[in-house]
C-alpha cells in the first residue's frame, strides 16, 4: 500500500514539476521525465539507455506533445539528435540520431524531387557534372593526391584449377598500404576484362568462401579479379585500430584504393581497358557506386544489397564524408543513375533496405538509361525470398551478366580452392619500414 502511496506521490509531483514551467525558462524538463510522461499519457514502452538521456533537457517539452505517440517522440527527440524505431505493439526505442537513414516514405520522396530536376539526356548530363566535383571535393580528394613511385609488394603465385592466385599490398598514399589478392585465369589468351572486387562487412571480409569463389570464378571465366581490404580490416589493422574504421577519412581511403588499384592493374599489358567492370556487396555495393560515378574507366557495375532511397551506408566508410549532401542532397539510386549508359546490374533481395527496388528505385535508374535510349543496359536481379549477403543466387547473377556484356562463358564455382586467411594475406604481421601507424599518422597526410 505504502509503495503504491509512493508511486502516485511520486507521479503528481512529476506532473506538477512539467506544469511549473513557464515561458520564463522555456518550458524546460529533463528528457527522462518527458519520456516518462509520453509512456503514461500514451499507454507506450520507450526502451533507452540512461546514458542516452542523462543530462539532456527538452525546452517546451509538453508544447511539443501531440496526439498520437510517434509525432509526439519525433517532436521532442528531434531536438536532441536523438532518434527512434518501432520495436513492437507500444513499444520504442531511442537511438543516437542515425543521419544515414530516412522512412521509406521520405526515400520515395526524394526520388520524386530529383526527377523533378530532369527529363532528358542533356538535363541529367548537368546534373551529373554538378554532383561529380563535388563528390571530390566531399571526399578531399581534389585534385588527386600524388601517386608514390613505389612498385606493388606481391607474394608467389598459387597454382589452382583453371585459376592462379597472388596477394599484393600497393602503396596508396607515403606509408598507406592497401592489401589484396589478385585471381587471374591459368592461361592467359589476348587482352583480359578487368573487376575490382569491393568488400562489405561481413565477417572474416574477403578472406570468406563466397568472396574466394567470386574472385576465382571470375578468373575461370577469363577475367582479371582482384578483392581488397576494407580500410581498418584485414591487413589494414596492422596500420590502424578496428574503431579507426568508424572514423570519416575511412570512406576517402577506400575510394582511393580503388582508384589505385585500377590504376595498377590497367598497367598490366593483359588488361583491357575497354572491359573494367566493379563489383561488390553491402559497403561493397557503395563503394561500387562511388567509383563508378566517380572514374569513367568503369565500364560495367553491379551493386549488390546496398541501391536504396532510405538508407545511404550506416558506416562512415560509406557516408562518413558529405558525398550524399552534393547538389542540394543525393542519394543511393542517384549515384548508382551515374552509370548511364554503361552496362549495370542491381542486385536486391526481399529482406533488406533493398526490398522495394523493383518498385522504387529501379524505375528511377532505368527512366535515366531511358533518356539515352539505353534501357535494356540496366538489369534487376531481385531474389524476394533471399537476405543481405552476396549468396550463390547472387553470384550467379554477376557472373552471367558479365559473361553478357564482356563476351565471356560462366564458370562454374565447383573447382574452386577455398583458402585459409593466412594464405591470402601480403606481410604476415611485419609491415615495410615506411609504413605510417595510427590515424593522426593518415590524417597529416591529408592536411
Amino acid at each position: 500500500m505504502m509503495k503504491q502511496i509512493f508511486t502516485v506521490v511520486l507521479f503528481m509531483a512529476m506532473t506538477l514539476v512539467g506544469i511549473a514551467q513557464t515561458s520564463d525558462d522555456n518550458y524546460r524538463e529533463p528528457l527522462k521525465q518527458v519520456l516518462t510522461e509520453m509512456e503514461k499519457q500514451f499507454g507506450i514502452k520507450i526502451r533507452y539507455s540512461d546514458d542516452l538521456v542523462k543530462d539532456r533537457y527538452v525546452t517546451y517539452a509538453r508544447w511539443r506533445f501531440r496526439y498520437d505517440p510517434e509525432t509526439t517522440l519525433k517532436n521532442v527527440l528531434a531536438s536532441q539528435d536523438l532518434s527512434f524505431s518501432k520495436t513492437g505493439e507500444k513499444a520504442y526505442k531511442i537511438s543516437n540520431f542515425q543521419y544515414h537513414l530516412k522512412t521509406i516514405e521520405e526515400g520515395k520522396a526524394q526520388l520524386a524531387y530529383l526527377s523533378d530536376k530532369y527529363n532528358d539526356v542533356a538535363s541529367w548530363e548537368k546534373r551529373k557534372a554538378e554532383l561529380r566535383p563535388c563528390m571530390w571535393e566531399a571526399l578531399r580528394l581534389s585534385p588527386l593526391p600524388a601517386k608514390p613511385n613505389s612498385k606493388p609488394i606481391i607474394t608467389a603465385r598459387r597454382k589452382m584449377d583453371g585459376y592462379t592466385v597472388e596477394n599484393i599490398a600497393i602503396e596508396i598514399l607515403p606509408g598507406l598500404y592497401t592489401c589484396g589478392s589478385i585471381y587471374r585465369p591459368a592461361k592467359i589468351k589476348g587482352r583480359l576484362p578487368v573487376v575490382l572486387c569491393p568488400d562489405g562487412h561481413w565477417a572474416q571480409h574477403r578472406y570468406r568462401a563466397d568472396c574466394q569463389y567470386r574472385c576465382a570464378t571470375l578468373a575461370r571465366m577469363g577475367c582479371i579479379a582482384m578483392s581488397y581490404d576494407l580500410f581498418a580490416w584485414g591487413e589494414s589493422l596492422l596500420q590502424f585500430k578496428p574503431e579507426d574504421h568508424r572514423r570519416s577519412l575511412a570512406m576517402t581511403v577506400q575510394a582511393l584504393s580503388s582508384i589505385r588499384i585500377l590504376d595498377y592493374l590497367l598497367s598490366l599489358k593483359e588488361a583491357d581497358s575497354s572491359r573494367v567492370a566493379i563489383s561488390g556487396g553491402s559497403g561493397g555495393g557503395s563503394q561500387t557506386m562511388l567509383i563508378t560515378a566517380l572514374d569513367d574507366r568503369i565500364k560495367l557495375s553491379a551493386p549488390v544489397v546496398m541501391v536504396s532511397s532510405y538508407h545511404s551506408g550506416g558506416c562512415p566508410c560509406e557516408s562518413g564524408m558529405p558525398v550524399h549532401l552534393c547538389g542540394g542532397g543525393t542519394n543511393n539510386p542517384e549515384m548508382a543513375a551515374m552509370a548511364a549508359p554503361k552496362p549495370m546490374l542491381v542486385v536486391s533481395d526481399g529482406k533488406d533496405w533493398t526490398q522495394h527496388v523493383p518498385e522504387v528505385e529501379f524505375p528511377f535508374i532505368k527512366r535515366i538509361y531511358g533518356f539515352y535510349g539505353k534501357e535494356g543496359m540496366v538489369e534487376n536481379e531481385h531474389l524476394p525470398e533471399e537476405g543481405h549477403d552476396f549468396g550463390v543466387n547472387k553470384r550467379q547473377a554477376l557472373y552471367a551478366f558479365i559473361a553478357k556484356h564482356f563476351g565471356l562463358k560462366v564458370a562454374g564455382e565447383e573447382k574452386v580452392t577455398i583458402e585459409e586467411e593466412e594464405q591470402l594475406k601480403v606481410f604476415g604481421g611485419k609491415l615495410p619500414e615506411n609504413a605510417i601507424v595510427g590515424y593522426e599518422q593518415l590524417e597529416k597526410l591529408f592536411k
